[in-house]
C-alpha cells in the first residue's frame, strides 16, 4: 500500500478472512505488517521502530493530557509514562503502531508480566499505551490493535490479559468492553493532600 516497512520486514503475508470486504494480510511472526481498510481508511499496523520515537513521544503526551483530568497525582510536565526505546527492543513486549497516510494514528503494547504469587496464572499479558489520536477515534482502530496484541499474547501462551483504565474514562471503558474486557478490580486512594 505504499507504506514504509520496518527494517528487516519480509513480505510473507498470507491472506486471512476479509473484514467488511477488505482483504486482510498478516505475517505469522514478528516483524509483521497488517494492512486493513477500516471505514474507508487504509491502516497499516506494524511493530514500532526507533524511527517512530518522535511521533510516539507526541502520542504519549496526548495520552497524558487526556488522562490528567482523571488523576490529580500525575506530576507536572515534563512527565513520561513509558521508556519507549526499551519497549521497542524488549523481546517480552510488542509495541504496535497504526499508520494512516504516513502518520502514526494509534498505538498499543503488550508485555509479558509475572502476576502476584497468589493468582492462578504464572504469567499474563499487560496491555498499555492504548491511544488513538482524537480525530481518528470511533473507527475501531483501538479494537484492531487489541486484536493483534491478543494474537501475539496467545502465540506466547499468555491467555490472561489485563490493562488499567481510569474509572472516570467512560469512552475508554466502553472501547475495552467492546473488545471483550470486563471490569475486575477498583483501586481506591485516600488523598494525602487537601
Amino acid at each position: 500500500m505504499g507504506e514504509a516497512r520496518p527494517p528487516g520486514f519480509q513480505d510473507t503475508s498470507i491472506p486471512c478472512n476479509p473484514l467488511a470486504g477488505a482483504p486482510i494480510f498478516f505475517t505469522p511472526s514478528v516483524p509483521f505488517a497488517l494492512n486493513i481498510n477500516i471505514r474507508n481508511m487504509e491502516l497499516l499496523i506494524r511493530p514500532a521502530t526507533e524511527a517512530d520515537l518522535e511521533e510516539l513521544r507526541e502520542l504519549e503526551q496526548g495520552l497524558i493530557r487526556d488522562e490528567r483530568p482523571f488523576d490529580p497525582t500525575i506530576r507536572p510536565d515534563p512527565v513520561h509514562y513509558y521508556d519507549l526505546p526499551a519497549l521497542i527492543h524488549d523481546p517480552e513486549s510488542l509495541l504496535l503502531v497504526g499508520v494512516s497516510d504516513g502518520r502514526i494514528v494509534s498505538t498499543g503494547y503488550a508485555s509479558k508480566r509475572t502476576p502476584r504469587p497468589y493468582l492462578d496464572h504464572d504469567v499474563y499479558a499487560y496491555f498499555g499505551f492504548m491511544y488513538t489520536r482524537p480525530e481518528y477515534r470511533g473507527r475501531g482502530l483501538n479494537g484492531r490493535i487489541i486484536q493483534e496484541l491478543r494474537q501475539w499474547a496467545r502465540e506466547r501462551g499468555l491467555e490472561e490479559v489485563r490493562l488499567t483504565v481510569y474509572t472516570g474514562n467512560a469512552p475508554a471503558i466502553r472501547a475495552y468492553e467492546k473488545a471483550g474486557f470486563a471490569p475486575h478490580i477498583v483501586e481506591m486512594r485516600l488523598p494525602g493532600r487537601g
